[in-house]
């Protein structure tokens, strides 16, 4: 379980990562998919060995947040505070946004919990404190939405 869990949360942070890479360069989501496969699961790069990820899992999250962005960024957008926009928003929280979003919707397999802390996991690597707290809000409504 223990191994599951890890390649899962392994797949969740190079989700985050593909979906940062794909809103910086457009990179179109099989190749961004092929890429991640052949160049970073479980690869070392610069010393860092990234984590072997499980790679439906990954891949399911990509291509699913990438073919549903348009109804996950109304649903994110929906929950901003008034007065904030997703494009205000900086592309590493979108990208987290999205995948964690995109869980909610589509993984029911997930427990809410388990999502939400993963991605709040996935948000401490990049942020402090407050936009953890930002991150867990938003996942949290969207979540009582998305689950009730």
């Amino acid at each position: 379980m223990a191994q599951r869990s890890q390649s899962r949360s392994a797949a969740r942070l190079a989700a985050v990562q593909a979906l940062y890479q794909q809103d910086m360069e457009g990179t179109p989501t099989a190749r961004l998919i092929h890429e991640f496969h052949d160049h970073r699961l479980g690869a070392t790069i610069e010393d860092v060995t990234y984590a072997d990820a499980e790679e439906s899992f990954f891949d399911d999250l990509v291509s699913g947040a990438s073919a549903r962005r348009a109804e996950i960024d109304a649903l994110i957008a929906g929950k901003l505070a008034e007065g904030w926009s997703l494009e205000r928003l900086d592309k590493p929280m979108k990208a987290i946004l999205r995948v964690g979003t995109y869980e909610l919707i589509a993984r029911k397999d997930v427990p809410t919990a388990t999502t939400i802390n993963e991605y709040l996991d996935v948000a401490e690597a990049f942020y402090d404190k407050r936009e953890k707290g930002f991150v867990n809000g938003l996942l949290d409504a969207i979540a009582k939405d998305a689950r009730s």
